[in-house]
């Protein structure tokens, strides 16, 4: 068997966490078994459409790499891959359910059926609408919503690969809407059509959907249709685990985090370990062993919690590992104003340097504005700074004075500096948190640098001593 899964959004919006991992598990599958990732747009809910929406799933799942055999933009033999394109195929499987008597018009207005669900309440019962099932419904003429008639209620039991094996009694089973006055099927129709008609062996998607799945399997059993590999997700818990995450919660539009300079890399193994691990305490997953290592069988079914902080930690060893020259490509729109007068060497030499202290690539001009232009001196991160303010103004001019004699007779590789700056503590009596956060805040003024020779080697003698005295002057 050939495995086929999909994704299968509604354009309702941004593309957020939750919804990108919905995509990833079932791609890693289909790549892992060597099987068709298929990209299918439910967009029958036009209420929520949102203009822009589609282009958004598409962009986002190129960026990170998520390839897909069949859908928008590739075509396949199972298309329209647009639900509102498939009308006629809904019309044609309703038929048949009419055909059978497994499905009927519904000939009431919202308002009643609002009394029904009042009349159920106040007798403390819960509402099932095949309970007020009317005895002559009316010829199906597509002006009333569809509903499928349950016949036989009953108990189902299921197992899901990630959940475990599942049953629901005839309690949660009813007559529920297949197609909407406006001739557009709902999602409970048509996503079981699609998947049937594109030969999707496997759904994978969020633990939302765990208690419809009864449902689901009533009507797969009235199409006659074998259901496919049904499993559900848990849940990307907000940071304090207590909840499903939400956009109250700090989610952000996954195009968001891309702007904040996330690596699509990071993004990848970050959404694969929420809920999923190998077994090892391995951490940083290449897409390739992802897809070599991915078993459903190894998702967890509690929830997973977002960890933003995780997300940046993952994001600078995904920075590390990158080339130079990779990085300095993807860095092109990051770089500060200032710098796009240097030339394309003296960036690359700026950028290796502060290469090991990026989490984001929005981190950039950060740490390295200051190599581009002048700063100017802010005394009032020294005096914030845990270990400097416990020194006088004038010990921080006398430490910057004694810098600076001992700085201007020093050659100006890196090697030839850092011996300098040793013997400079010498000479001080002080620690290097001390002495060496002091010239490094007079040369930068940032809360960030690289390896302090380095940045001074990097701006050069005239620099470094025109800044110290700045520095001192402006005490």
């Amino acid at each position: 068997m050939t495995i086929r899964t999909r994704f299968a959004p509604s354009p309702t919006g941004y593309m957020h966490v939750g919804n990108v991992r919905a995509a990833l598990f079932p791609w890693l599958l289909a790549r892992q078994q060597g099987g068709d990732f298929i990209l299918r747009i439910e967009d029958t809910d036009q209420a929520r459409y949102v203009e822009g929406a589609t282009d958004l799933v598409l962009e986002t799942l190129d960026w990170l790499g998520l390839d897909w055999n069949e859908g928008p933009q590739k075509g396949g033999k199972y298309g329209p891959y647009f639900q509102t394109e498939r009308r006629d195929i809904y019309k044609k499987w309703a038929e048949k359910l009419i055909d059978k008597g497994l499905a009927y018009a519904d000939p009431y207005t919202a308002e009643q059926v609002q009394g029904f669900r009042e009349e159920a309440r106040a007798l403390k019962k819960p509402f099932l609408y095949r309970n007020h099932r009317p005895e002559s419904p009316p010829a199906w003429d597509g002006s009333q919503p569809l509903r499928l008639k349950v016949v036989e209620p009953k108990r189902y039991t299921w197992n899901d690969p990630v959940m475990g094996e599942l049953s629901a009694g005839e309690e949660v089973l009813d007559d529920f809407i297949l197609i909407k006055a406006d001739g557009l099927p709902t999602y409970n129709f048509a996503h079981i059509v699609d998947d049937f008609e594109m030969g999707v062996t496997h759904v994978i998607r969020g633990l939302e959907y765990i208690s419809s799945i009864p449902r689901y399997l009533s009507l797969y059993e009235a199409l006659e249709i074998e259901p496919p590999v049904l499993a559900c997700l848990p849940h990307i818990m907000a940071p304090d685990g207590k909840k499903k995450l939400g956009k109250r919660d700090g989610a952000k539009s996954v195009t968001d985090y891309r702007t904040d300079g996330i690596l699509p890399e990071a993004m990848l193994n970050f959404l694969a370990s929420m809920g999923w691990n190998d077994g090892t305490e391995q951490e940083i997953f290449s897409r390739d062993e992802l897809i070599e290592k991915f078993r459903l069988e190894r998702v967890q079914r509690s929830g997973a919690r977002f960890d933003e902080q995780r997300l940046l930690w993952l994001n600078g060893q995904w920075i590390r590992k990158l080339s130079l020259d990779d990085l300095y490509t993807r860095v092109e729109k990051y770089w500060p104003e200032t710098a796009h007068a240097a030339n394309d060497a003296s960036r690359r030499a700026i950028l290796s340097l502060v290469q090991d202290r990026l989490k984001t690539l929005a981190e950039l001009p950060l740490l390295t504005s200051y190599f581009f232009s002048e700063p100017t001196p802010d005394w009032a991160m020294i005096d914030s700074n845990k270990q400097l303010k416990k020194l006088s103004r004038n010990e921080h001019v006398e430490l910057l004075s004694a810098a600076h004699a001992a700085i201007q007779h020093s050659e100006f590789s890196t090697e030839a500096l850092q011996a300098t700056l040793n013997q400079l503590l010498e000479s001080t009596g002080q620690k290097p948190g001390i002495l060496f956060s002091l010239i490094r805040f007079a040369l930068t003024w940032a809360p960030f640098s690289p390896g302090l020779p380095e940045t001074m080697a990097t701006l050069g003698r005239e620099r470094v001593l025109s800044r110290i005295q700045l520095a001192i002057d402006a005490a």
